[in-house]
């Protein structure tokens, strides 16, 4: 039933409540009835500003259908109910009414292009307040999708605005981050908007299996929708002022890529690029999962005509392969798998180019196709920048998507993958830098730690190693010699171009030895007529690895280990090494090795033995001394320690040499022989046992020790007496002192004892007194000038012992000569007056008073030559001879002829009488020298009354006519003494 009777203010009223309550019936009839008075627009505010916001949108959404269609229809059985304004001055409504305030249709910022259009305004102002008000945005979309081809502008607005922000918040990432109203997503800049939206992309561990999927959904359904529609550029060219959106518009303008266009998409380029470095596997699923500005979503929202033209596309699909490729150099992971990631980052990009595919990465290495030649702009060592930062930059020719860069980050992708399964992890920008760069130093860096990573692989076969060194050839060139033309051979263009080719052969040949590959290694470096590296360098490398297998060795044996691999090594390569004095320097080194190992050896801090110590030591020849020191009796082994010691001089190992003393081979070999048997001898009276240390004197010493050895160096010759200058170090300071230790050292219980006597006296005190007198005769002969004093008091020393006891002896003998006459025999006969018993035991008896002749009484020559050494004493011995055999025929009484030559004495087949070594050596150095230079061991001074001569006459008579009878030296014709003077072995170099 119709109310034609109604004010407008009356129908207004009614118009309001009806809304107010949601009655959409009475509100539909109304409009219907009075369509004059209530148009759309107004209408449209009514709804705007008094319908409920929480309502559903499908209950209101066909009203506003049928008022833009016009098909709104009366309904005669609906009545109306006044109710509500009965008993209502119509002047009191229209007063109320004026004071309604509706909300018009244009809100704030709202475009000014569609303020003419009243059903876009409400929508999307209705949409505002219902996000606003109540947050139930996943009611816009059904508000709104009736009416999307109503207007382009609201399809876009749906699409670039509604869609991504319900999407984020409702679907993709619900409940993971803030909401923002539409109008605050509305505000967001292109930088704040494209962080916003894929903040959680790839982040988000609640999509599980959906996750592999995530980052292309998410670039194809939020960016794809944001950045949809021309006219989006129109409204954020108005809205967009602050100051990091006007930053970042300035930089890319500088790039040369600005286009209010395709910023945005800069920017999701710019977004993929910087998530290779925070997250390379989000970032290669970004490009293997979306395929650039033309795979978007936009909800079934699109009308089916294409948003972007062919230019457009075009332009677009560039930028994104350069952002592909800026993506494949930025990832910072060394692994496999970031590389696999990059393998499918360039399958994408070879499909968008619609060039050939590439093989898988494994399936490539074992290809090594060769790179092709590639422009001189790109192998430009300025290019190396571009790694680094401005990827995007069209002056960037490595991320330009065309065949050469293609092919560049190919064989950078290979080279990269080469080094990281072979141990030495490399990314493909640092690749690039080897390559671009050359620089020597970082390529030789790399290489070493490949070559070291392929160390000890002994279980690979040949097919392996062969294929490793075509790999270790391969990135010198990248197969650059497979073409013709190339400009320089001798450098490569690949990772590892500025080290020589030769050297990575040799490296290679090294692995080939260290992996015990010898036949491998003979084939192809040996065998063949044309060798890929020269002789020299295969020997150097032969020695090298052979070297480094004896420093790594654990174990001295030859049979195990290091030194074993050591030996095979060297017997691998007999034609190489034939002759070469190295490799007999390897083969001592490595017998002394063996010889060492069979003993117990602990160096310092409880380390045991390695053989690398006797390379390192600085005196190996300090080892053997420790092994004698650690193995009881080992001493007695002497020939093996000389047999060591002459290997390690003859395995070139150091050997300590006096400064100023050429270093020969000769030299250094007598040195180890003399400083062994000085250890021997030194360990063998440390242990007690003097026999074996004394035979060692007097036979080893005696066979190696030489008087100029120590005592005239050719040093001390050429002295120029400069009274700063240092006096010569000896070459020889061990033999001496061995000697002297050897004649210092006093039997004790201990000591062992002798297993024979020979011909020496039975006497086992006297015997020891004797074989002191011995080597210490022997250290006089060896010593230094500087050290005589020392060795002649120990001499002197041990010589009045001497005596003493023989005294003791000579006075035990008479006295039981004495108790054995026949006078003292039980029933014994008396003396016979005509016969006398002359015990021809019975020494000589010189009542004269012993003293060495006075120093003052010797010539000036025989000082000056006996300061020299004991070289020049021989001629002393002939003279004190003379005078002995004067001073006799002079004093000696005709009835004390000596029946016969002493013990001492020896008469040769043609009737000469000689004289004993040890007892001529006596002679010369306590007869002679002793009566010399007596003053210095405090000799007794001689009878004032007495001449000189017979002085001289009396010590030599004494000296050589001592009462020890294996010291007597009886008098001889001159004729004899004169062929018996002392004659020293005459070596005054080595």
């Amino acid at each position: 039933m119709a109310n034609p009777d109604l004010e407008p203010a009356m129908i207004l009223w009614l118009a309001i409540e009806f809304a107010t309550k949601s009655d959409l019936r009475l509100l539909r009839t109304l409009v219907s009835r009075h369509r004059n008075i209530l148009r759309n627009d107004l209408v449209f505010r009514i709804l705007l500003t008094h319908l409920p916001e929480s309502l559903e949108s499908s209950k209101y959404v066909p009203f506003i259908e049928d008022i833009v269609s016009g098909k709104i229809i009366d309904d005669s059985e609906d009545t109306i109910i006044l109710d509500s304004i009965k008993g209502i001055n119509p002047a009191e409504v229209q007063k109320r009414v004026k004071k309604l305030h509706l909300l018009p249709l244009r809100w704030k910022d709202a475009p000014s292009d569609i303020l003419d259009d009243h059903l876009v305004m409400f929508l999307i102002h209705r949409a505002l307040r219902v996000d606003e008000n109540t947050g139930l945005l996943s009611e816009v979309p059904t508000l709104l999708a009736p009416f999307l081809s109503y207007s382009s502008y609201l399809r876009t607005w749906t699409i670039s605005t509604i869609l991504p922000l319900l999407r984020l918040n409702y679907e993709y990432h619900s409940g993971t981050q803030p909401i923002l109203t539409i109008r605050e997503f509305e505000a967001l800049d292109d930088v704040k908007g494209t962080k916003y939206l894929l903040s959680k992309t790839g982040k988000d561990s609640s999509t599980s299996g959906e996750e592999n999927q995530s980052v292309g959904r998410d670039l194809r359904g939020l960016t794809g929708p944001w950045l949809y529609g021309d006219n989006r550029w129109k409204r954020r060219k108005v809205q967009d002022n602050s100051t990091e959106h006007f930053q970042a518009a300035a930089s890319l303008e500088k790039a040369g890529i600005i286009n209010h266009k395709y910023a945005g998409w800069e920017l999701v380029f710019a977004w993929v690029t910087a998530e290779a470095g925070i997250s390379w596997t989000t970032a290669v699923k970004a490009i293997e999962q979306w395929d650039g500005p033309g795979d978007v979503d936009l909800g079934g929202f699109e009308d089916g005509t294409e948003w972007l033209d062919e230019e457009d596309q075009r332009h677009l699909e560039q930028r994104y392969a350069k952002a592909a490729l800026a993506t494949a150099y930025l990832i910072p992971e060394s692994s496999i798998e970031a590389l696999e990631g990059v393998h499918r980052i360039l399958s994408r990009i070879l499909t968008l180019l619609d060039m050939d595919k590439m093989p898988t990465l494994e399936a490539a290495a074992a290809i090594l196709t060769p790179i092709p030649t590639f422009e001189e702009s790109y192998l430009y060592r300025k290019n190396a920048k571009h790694l680094r930062n401005n990827h995007l930059e069209e002056k960037n020719t490595l991320t330009n998507p065309n065949e050469s860069s293609i092919n560049l980050i190919k064989a950078l992708l290979v080279s990269a993958y080469l080094l990281t399964r072979g141990g030495e992890g490399c990314t493909v920008k640092r690749a690039g830098e080897l390559a671009l760069l050359q620089d020597e130093h970082e390529q030789m860096m790399a290489f070493r730690g490949l070559i070291s990573s392929f160390g000890h692989r002994s279980g690979s076969d040949d097919r392996f190693w062969i294929k490793m060194r075509n790999e270790l050839l391969w990135l010198r060139d990248w197969g650059a010699e497979e073409f013709e033309g190339t400009v320089d051979p001798s450098q490569g263009r690949g990772v590892f171009g500025r080290i020589h080719k030769e050297s990575i052969e040799v490296e290679a040949f090294k692995l080939l030895l260290v992996n015990a590959r010898y036949t491998l290694a003979r084939s192809i470096y040996e065998t063949p007529a044309e060798k890929p590296i020269p002789e020299e360098y295969l020997q150097h490398a032969i020695f090298t690895a052979a070297e480094n297998a004896y420093d790594n060795a654990t174990n001295p044996n030859k049979s195990r280990g290091g030194v074993k691999k050591c030996d095979e090594i060297l017997n691998a390569f007999p034609d190489t090494i034939k002759g070469h004095p190295r490799a007999q320097e390897l083969r001592n080194l490595i017998r002394v090795t063996d010889e060492i190992g069979r003993y117990s050896l602990v160096l310092k801090q409880g380390q045991p033995f390695k053989p690398v110590s006797l390379r390192v030591n600085l005196d190996p020849l300090s080892i053997l001394n420790k092994i004698l020191e650690q193995n009881d009796k080992s001493y007695t082994q002497i020939n093996d320690f000389v047999r060591m010691a002459r290997e390690m001089a003859e395995a070139g190992l150091t050997i300590p040499i006096p400064d100023g003393y050429p270093t020969t081979p000769d030299l250094k070999l007598k040195i180890a022989e003399k400083r062994v048997i000085s250890m021997c001898i030194d360990m063998a009276l440390a242990e007690d046992d003097f026999e074996t240390a004394y035979s060692y004197v007097v036979t080893r010493l005696k066979a190696v020790g030489r008087q100029a050895h120590t005592r005239m160096p050719e040093l001390e010759r050429r002295n120029t007496g400069c009274i700063g200058q240092r006096p010569p170090r000896p070459i020889d300071d061990w033999s001496w002192r061995a000697a002297l230790q050897a004649g210092k050292y006093r039997k004790n219980s201990r000591t062992t004892r002798a297993t024979h006597l020979g011909n020496t006296s039975g006497n086992p005190e006297i015997r020891h007194l004797q074989q002191r007198m011995d080597c210490l005769a022997q250290a006089l002969r060896l010593a230094p000038r500087d050290t005589l004093q020392e060795v002649l008091n120990a001499y002197r020393r041990c010589e009045e012992e001497l005596e003493t006891m023989i005294k003791e002896e000579a006075e035990q003998e008479e006295a039981w000569d004495e108790k054995a006459d026949d006078k003292n025999m039980p029933g014994g006969y008396a003396a016979t007056p005509a016969r006398k018993y002359s015990n021809a035991r019975t020494p000589r008896r010189n009542k004269n008073e012993e003293a060495p002749v006075s120093f003052f009484d010797l010539s000036k020559e025989s000082v000056t030559r006996a300061q020299t050494g004991l070289s020049a004493l021989s001629m002393f011995r002939g003279k004190s001879q003379r005078a002995e055999t004067m001073s006799e025929s002079h004093n000696v009484p005709k009835q004390a002829e000596v029946p016969g030559p002493p013990a001492d004495l020896t008469r040769s087949s043609n009737g000469r009488t000689s004289l004993r070594k040890r007892d001529q050596l006596r002679n010369a150095a306590v007869g002679t020298l002793a009566g010399g230079i007596g003053w210095l061991i405090n000799a007794p001074p001689v009878n004032a009354n007495a001449t000189s001569s017979e002085r001289g006459s009396v010590h030599s008579r004494n000296s050589s006519g001592s009462t020890s009878r294996s010291h007597e030296v009886p008098a001889v014709e001159d004729s004899k003494q004169e062929d018996e003077e002392i004659t020293w072995d005459d070596e005054d170099a080595w």
